[in-house]
């Protein structure tokens, strides 16, 4: 072979390349190639996304408000055991001990009038389009039979079409508070969150780059708010500023803040001496553009899981607040308050518990679930 052979070119075909081949992704596009591979991140986004949507957009679909009542269809459930009258309609009997009529898909047409009690018989006489029926409530169970021969009418389930979810103890339509409280919950999960946001950044970015005594000083400060339980504080502010909406989102956007400033704190000590923070106190940047253009940037990751993870204890606090009695006042509805209105009812109505609480649950899941999944997504360690 000659030299000039030597540097010819190669002829090249597909079998010979380089096999191992990656696209270029931006840091964004990094890590949202890792969050959407993590099924349970996901799964936690679009839920979140559902309960946005029936939050916000579900009350524009509802003929109901949050605090329209009906006394006459009182702790109504979702699935209803109703008898078939002689005149064709359907009743059921209510926790009460009243009979609702209800048609044959489902709607429910009002209470029967009570013709009279006869307690000694154990039974209560109604009147159903000029035929009198009885709701015996002596026995094992209750049911609805025939006046004179005592020979009980037929019964099936069929689903409250009018109440998707059934009634509470005022005859509010829970589907519609549920919307309502849902989107409470949320709102005042994020308003709180963001006022978190706010003074975690300020407060540790802040401590973080100045160091040494002012450190110390603002970290203890941190500390002794930190020995004593949240919820107290919480509890305090809400007696101090009232009932209202905007106390408890006052009253959470004063306390969650603590875990956010250590969280950023720890980031700041971490960066304040890599090489581009250094460059920029050589060219005369002042701490403030230090700080928002340079180090809070670059803490993003930590400070959005610490965020996502603050949003369900928020919802927690206030749906506590509200099952002890010091959240929203009435007829304002919230997750919290709907488990506290339902704790009356629990054993002749418990779907009207049930119902929030599922839906607390699933936002806490939800959240915890982005938050794992943004966690893993940020982390330098796992980019592949």
């Amino acid at each position: 072979m000659t030299t000039q052979d030597k540097w010819a070119p190669l002829e090249q075909s597909s079998g010979d390349r380089e096999k191992i081949w990656s696209k270029n992704r931006t840091f964004a596009g990094d890590v949202w190639y890792r969050f959407r591979h993590k099924p349970t991140a996901i799964a936690g986004f679009v839920i979140i996304v559902l309960l946005l949507l029936f939050a916000f957009v579900g009350p524009l679909f509802t003929s109901y408000s949050y605090s329209d009542q009906d006394l006459t269809i009182v702790n109504v459930p979702p699935l209803m055991k109703v008898y078939r009258l002689p005149d064709g309609s359907n009743a059921f009997i209510s926790p009460a001990l009243t009979l609702v009529g209800a048609d044959q898909k489902g709607s429910l047409t009002g209470t029967l009038p009570m013709v009279r009690d006869e307690t000694d018989k154990r039974m209560t006489i109604f009147d159903a389009n000029g035929t009198e029926v009885a709701l015996y409530y002596g026995g094992a169970k209750c049911v609805v039979a025939d006046e004179e021969t005592g020979n009980i009418y037929p019964s099936s389930y069929i689903w409250n079409r009018d109440h998707v979810l059934g009634t509470d103890a005022l005859g509010r339509d829970i589907l519609t508070r549920l919307m309502y409280g849902t989107r409470v919950s949320l709102l005042v999960a994020f308003v709180a969150v963001l006022v978190n946001l706010a003074i975690g950044i300020v407060y540790g970015g802040i401590s973080g780059y100045l160091g040494g005594t002012a450190d110390a000083v603002m970290m203890r400060i941190v500390e002794i708010i930190s020995t004593i339980p949240l919820t107290l504080y919480v509890i305090l502010i809400m007696q101090v500023f009232g009932q209202e909406l905007k106390s408890i989102i006052i009253a959470l956007g004063c306390v969650y803040w603590v875990s956010m400033a250590q969280v950023v704190r720890g980031q700041v000590l971490s960066l304040k001496q890599q090489e581009f923070v250094l460059a920029a106190r050589t060219i005369g940047s002042s701490t403030g553009t230090i700080l928002s253009r340079h180090l809070i940037p670059n803490a993003m990751g930590p400070i959005l899981v610490t965020a996502t993870m603050l949003i369900p204890s928020a919802i927690f606090m206030e749906a506590f607040l509200g099952y002890m009695g010091i959240g929203l006042k009435p007829p304002l509805a919230s997750l919290g308050t709907m488990c506290n209105d339902a704790n009356a009812n629990l054993r002749t109505s418990p779907h009207e518990l049930l119902i929030p609480a599922l839906v607390i649950c699933l936002i806490m899941f939800a959240f915890n679930f982005v938050g794992d999944g943004l966690r893993d997504a940020l982390d330098p360690k796992l980019k592949k």
